[in-house]
């Protein structure tokens, strides 16, 4: 009985989502939306921002991105929480990561390729409001060079008091700007700066700061969820039964 009530509830969703989305019609030549017409056109012209993804999710609905960033915040806070005892109680480092050391071909790789990720990563965040990408991504690319160095060396780990610190300071920085703006007479998150000249650096106002606040504070999050996972210690009972 009840697998047949939720095949009836799993089947009224399904329909009812394919009636929602087959009334929505696609392809321009169809509809013209009125708001995207607005950010295409007031993207470059008032915020002087070549990228309109970036001005919609940075300053025309920066709040929903704040949102994102603290959801972000609290899922790694409550991951951190759950491997918090792993890490107290157990003594060494999970076996699986010192049981085979990486080839020397992945450790040199890894000391000329992680600076480039690096780099890369930081590119795409300063210049998110130029270019496709952004603060997301950025955090997300040098997450990925730390990935290599974990795994290239097995033995690497990460401090993370001060990734704890960058993250606090980037998430502050981030609310501290749209705080900013009510401070002096506009509303939250809305631009105070000037804008300056469409496709130059430094251009969109507030975008960039908070893009670059946002790709700080991702990378610090994504890599102590990295490390902490691959540096789970090995029970003491595990430890003894081994020896």
């Amino acid at each position: 009985m009840k697998k047949l009530i939720a095949l009836i509830f799993v089947l009224y969703i399904g329909v009812e989502m394919f009636f929602v989305f087959y009334q929505i019609p696609f392809g321009m030549d169809r509809v013209q939306s009125k708001v995207g017409k607005f950010y295409l056109e007031h993207s470059p012209k008032d915020l002087k921002v070549a990228n309109a993804v970036t001005s919609i999710v940075v300053n025309f609905r920066g709040f929903d991105t704040l949102g994102e960033v603290t959801v972000l915040f609290i899922a790694t806070t409550a991951l951190g929480s759950i491997l918090f005892r792993s890490r107290k109680v157990h003594n060494r480092l999970n076996s699986k990561r010192t049981s085979v050391e990486a080839s020397m071909i992945v450790q040199v790789a890894g000391r000329f390729l992680v600076p480039l990720i690096v780099l890369l990563g930081a590119y795409v965040f300063i210049h998110g409001h130029l270019t496709p990408g952004g603060g997301f991504q950025g955090g997300v690319i040098i997450a990925t060079g730390v990935l290599f160095l974990l795994l290239a060396y097995r033995q690497f780990s990460v401090n993370h008091e001060p990734i704890t610190w960058i993250e606090s300071l980037a998430g502050a920085t981030f609310a501290g700007l749209g705080l900013t703006g009510i401070f002096v007479g506009k509303t939250f998150l809305e631009n105070f700066l000037g804008t300056g000249k469409l496709n130059d650096l430094l251009s969109g106002g507030i975008i960039p700061l908070i893009y670059i606040a946002v790709g700080f504070k991702v990378a610090a999050e994504l890599t102590g969820i990295l490390d902490t996972i691959l540096s789970i210690s090995v029970p003491v009972e595990e430890t003894e039964n081994q020896n």
